[in-house]
């Protein structure tokens, strides 16, 4: 066995060292390629169409792709990987939830977005209701989601970076989640929605490939038996026949059977919520495209999902779960770590190689995403708030344009500075809280906006500012934060509400604030036919580009 010495929370695999060069070379490769790409697609942006939609000139196969690169992000291919690692059948379950909600965005969102919207979610909303309040709450909401999502993925490149080049500390960790934050911006700022979505679409096909690889090298290692694979797993877990059933981590109290409903609410509904996914469907020119690029999307993912089997149980079944958690607490470091073992252990030149190769595809998996983030949250706020609120529709294409820009290096910065304290939360567990906001302010104001002629802006205001407020309120006093070792602020206690995901009180809150905030107050002016224009405009995306 290779020797393992830690400090703080990242450990050294004393073999790899010698290895260190090449695998740093590798990882480079990727890097320096897909930063390449986005200075390529950089030069090709235009206008304010080319930076926020990518000129609509993607086909439904490349935003599909585009989607599911999206969407796979370091909470998938990490995140999810380390908590099957540790918890077996419980962890498994955030892959269910994360291909099922698909479903909802597809049946309910996907084409009537697309056909009466322009650039941002709010796009669509703003269309029947009073413009500026509407734009002003969306605007707060898209970003509010994006930064909790970003934090996940800076989260995801701290651990990672920090294993391949065999740092410890929190210092230099710390030191990865700014450089990460910086690339991202560039990412946004040099080359908008078409570098964006070609990063995306490699990353994608790279994402993929070195899932199969592994998958393919986990099984023949277990003679392509699931059943064997699934027992290693559970023996070496040292939970035996529990940790490939239910409750090893939700079951274990009425708590944490409500936070079970909680997360599985968040995962299947935030998905059609969730501004950077939604504005990918403003890439292609038609209807049609964009049924097509979800149709493929669901495929995609759907294939990645069912490998989180041998990335997950693979990993519980060749590591220790004391090698796992002592590299990362929160078991982020699973998928590297597995690839490095598979590949002929820590001294190894195949067990570096594939280290390196995984790591790049994850590093790059955890760039295209943040891109994709920042830019969203830097979109609606050029286009919603500078543009349309404070410059009250005056403002020209190049001025909204450098207003974007400008807000890419905010949110970059929040983000980092939140990055820096979330160390220890496990990433797919982040990645549910930013569903459960987008569940509970973004989702019920998009279905009712386009499904409900009463809906006015009173109780658009009302959904998304008070899910918002609820969910976010909540976080803030879950052991997420503070009480428990694992928590943002470890060292304080102020938590009172005792679920880590609050989707099962904000989610209802958010519908339920919107129903009634309309009904309270007087329909909008001319409702029949705005809701007729926005019915029609929804089935055929006449008028909307």
């Amino acid at each position: 066995m290779t020797a393992l010495h830690t400090t703080g929370v990242q450990v050294v695999a004393v073999g790899a060292s010698e290895h260190r060069p090449l695998i740093i070379t590798l990882f480079s490769v990727f890097v320096v390629a897909t930063l390449g790409i986005t200075v390529w697609a950089g030069r090709q942006t235009k206008d304010a169409t080319d930076f926020y939609a990518g000129g609509r000139s993607f086909s439904g196969f490349q935003n599909g792709l585009a989607i599911s690169g999206d969407y796979m992000s370091a909470a998938s291919f990490l995140g999810i990987a380390g908590s099957i690692a540790l918890v077996g059948y419980d962890g498994f379950l955030y892959s269910i939830g994360f291909l099922v909600a698909w479903l909802v965005a597809l049946l309910l969102v996907a084409e009537p977005l697309r056909n009466s919207g322009r650039f941002t979610m709010a796009d669509a909303l703003a269309f029947r209701l009073r413009q500026r309040p509407v734009r002003t709450a969306a605007g707060i909401s898209t970003i509010v989601v994006s930064i909790f999502y970003l934090l996940a993925q800076m989260v995801g490149a701290g651990a990672l970076v920090a294993l391949l080049l065999g740092i410890t500390g929190e210092g230099p960790r710390r030191l990865i989640v700014i450089l990460v934050g910086v690339v991202m911006v560039l990412y946004v700022t040099i080359g908008g929605m078409k570098g964006t979505t070609w990063v995306q679409m490699v990353k994608a096909v790279l994402l993929i490939g070195g899932t199969l690889l592994i998958t393919f090298l986990v099984f023949a290692k277990f003679n392509w038996n699931l059943s064997s694979l699934l027992g290693a797993a559970a023996e070496k877990s040292g939970k035996g026949a529990a940790f490939l059933e239910p409750g090893l981590k939700y079951g274990v109290t009425a708590t944490s059977k409500i936070d079970f409903i909680s997360l599985g609410l968040a995962l299947v509904l935030g998905t059609a919520g969730l501004p950077h996914i939604l504005i990918r469907f403003y890439t292609v020119p038609t209807a049609r495209a964009a049924r097509t690029s979800v149709n493929w999307a669901i495929g995609i993912i759907g294939c990645f999902y069912l490998m989180t089997i041998a990335l997950g149980f693979g990993a519980a079944a060749l590591l220790t779960p004391e090698t796992i958690t002592t590299s990362n607490a929160a078991g982020n470091t699973a998928a590297p770590l597995l690839a490095q073992e598979i590949g002929g252990g820590a001294d190894s030149t195949g067990g570096a190689i594939l280290l390196a190769v995984i790591s790049a595809v994850a590093f790059a998996t955890i760039l295209a995403v943040v891109a994709g983030l920042t830019l969203a949250s830097s979109s609606s706020f050029a286009h919603d708030l500078y543009a349309n609120v404070i410059r009250k529709g005056t403002a020209s294409e190049k001025e909204e344009v450098a207003a974007a820009k400008i807000a890419a290096v905010a949110i970059g910065a929040v983000a980092i500075l939140l990055g820096i304290f979330a160390g220890k939360l496990n990433i797919a567990f982040l990645v549910a809280l930013a569903f459960a906001v987008a569940a509970s302010a973004n989702l019920p104001t998009l279905l009712y906006s386009l499904f409900w002629k009463r809906f006015n802006t009173t109780g658009a205001l009302w959904s998304i500012y008070g899910g918002l407020i609820t969910s976010v309120f909540l976080v803030v006093f879950s052991p997420v934060v503070s009480g428990k070792e694992t928590a943002m602020f470890p060292g304080v206690d102020f938590h009172w509400f005792p679920l880590e995901n609050p989707g099962i009180i904000s989610i209802p809150v958010g519908f339920l604030l919107g129903v009634v905030g309309t009904l309270l107050s007087k329909p909008e002016e001319d409702a029949d036919r705005k809701y007729a224009e926005l019915e029609v405009r929804s089935l055929t995306g006449a008028g909307a580009h």
